[in-house]
């Protein structure tokens, strides 16, 4: 039996996200959205209070909770400053091939750290002429011995630039392709490591995005997550685990956004009404709160499917590319029920719609989240209907009467059928030989 309620311990870590997004993200997002800077003292509280790391197994010391807890605190997170949640949310990001990778080892190592002392970490694949095709990966892994060495660069890294670990994607050879991915966990004090200035970006701006440089990096066995070939699976796999989460942001923002707009519809007075009584406005609330509905629930059903053990990548593409462009969609009819105070810096909205633009693009752009579901789809759905050649569609016979147990022929080309104990030499409609049918079987049975 299917059950949507959440249980008391997600409702109170709800609550918690809840209260720590309003009390200590939303007073400063502004601020440091103008000042395009990432607020270090509000990581630090979220890290304090138990918002980061919720991911970490109880084996290494942590909370151990699943993706449906994590999205569950990220949309909350996000519906004060999406930009705030992505720095808070990149932690889980970066650990997640940690936490997939072979190596236990590696996981006994720094995991603790992260737990404990306040470590960041963060997750490196794109490239500066590489950003959805992982398989196109340029940086360079020599291997050297048993160790590798690291030569390269990585663009767009969120927290990149404040991380003291990184999870990087690289290759051994650039013509392998999707074969030669391997990644590793590198330190950002290894010598070789250097990082750039941060990218001015157009939203997002309370979250720091930097390239990074790797000059004759050498990273020891013990820090490899996925030898060569076994690379590009562990980044798929991540992107599986953490693509719902990226629906959840988007649920949060477009959730904000309809608030804001409901509150000035209810206030702002037009033609000696509140604009809530127009139906205009009350046709683009109702299809904002279906919109966010709707997000959250595919939302929730592909983390409750990696919860589960299950493979998520077809409905993480499916959250993922829902809830970002139904972000952008609500934000900007929020934007319109504002009007020209939506389109201000003086009202939230203006940020909002600048912050959402990006969903659409990291962790996948919806393209490539439509090429992954039509792929997946294409190949591996199972029909429940039969297949059109097998479907007598009886219209000159009466599959209940007297002609039930004739033999019908389907023709495969323009869907006639004919009735009798064998095909007809030739199709009367569309000309084809009776090569072209198909004996569907013996009436209503076929």
């Amino acid at each position: 039996m299917l059950d949507f309620t959440l249980t008391p311990q997600q409702l109170a870590l709800q609550q918690k996200a809840r209260e720590f997004a309003l009390k200590e993200v939303l007073p400063v997002a502004w601020y440091y959205d103008e000042k395009d800077d990432i607020p270090l003292p509000v990581i630090r509280k979220a890290f304090d209070a138990g918002i980061m790391n919720l991911d970490i197994p109880k084996a290494y010391g942590g909370q151990g909770l699943g993706l449906v807890e994590a999205a569950i605190l990220t949309e909350e997170l996000a519906a004060a400053c999406p930009g705030l949640a992505t720095s808070i949310f990149d932690n889980s990001l970066g650990m997640e091939p940690v936490l997939l990778s072979e190596n236990e080892e590696i996981r006994k190592r720094y995991l603790p750290r992260i737990l404990n002392d306040f470590k960041t970490i963060c997750f490196a694949t794109s490239e500066p002429l590489m950003g959805s095709d992982v398989a196109g990966i340029r940086c360079l892994a020599t291997a050297d011995g048993e160790d590798f060495i690291l030569d390269g660069s990585k663009y767009w890294i969120t927290n990149g630039g404040l991380a003291d670990y990184m999870s990087v994607f690289a290759t051994v050879d650039p013509k392998q392709s999707h074969k030669g991915i391997c990644a590793f966990l590198v330190e950002k004090d290894w010598p070789g490591v250097r990082v750039g200035r941060p990218i001015p970006k157009m939203g997002q701006r309370c979250s720091n995005t930097v390239g990074l440089k790797f000059e004759n990096v050498r990273v020891p066995k013990a820090n490899v997550l996925a030898p060569p070939g076994k690379g590009f699976v562990l980044a798929m796999k991540t992107f599986g685990r953490t693509r719902p989460i990226i629906g959840a942001f988007g649920v949060g923002a477009a959730r904000s956004a309809m608030e804001y707009a409901m509150d000035y519809a209810k206030k702002r007075q037009a033609f000696g009404m509140p604009i809530a009584n127009f139906q205009a406005i009350q046709f683009k609330i109702a299809e904002m709160y279906q919109k966010v509905e709707t997000a959250r629930l595919l939302t929730m059903k592909a983390a409750w499917e990696a919860d589960q053990g299950m493979d998520p990548t077809l409905n993480a593409s499916v959250a993922k590319l829902y809830a970002t462009e139904v972000a952008l969609e609500v934000v900007n009819e929020a934007l319109q029920i504002l009007g020209g105070y939506g389109y201000t810096k003086m009202y939230p909205v203006e940020k909002l719609l600048r912050d959402v633009r990006l969903l659409r693009i990291y962790e996948g752009t919806s393209e490539v989240q439509r090429v992954i579901v039509a792929g997946t789809v294409m190949s591996q759905y199972q029909s429940a209907m039969p297949a059109l050649e097998d479907l007598p569609l009886h219209r000159e016979a009466d599959p209940l009467g007297a002609d039930a147990m004739k033999p019908a022929w389907r023709c495969r080309i323009c869907g006639y059928v004919h009735y009798g104990d064998d095909a007809p030499d030739e199709c009367p409609y569309c000309f084809f030989p009776k090569s072209a049918f198909k004996k569907a079987g013996e009436g209503a049975t076929a």
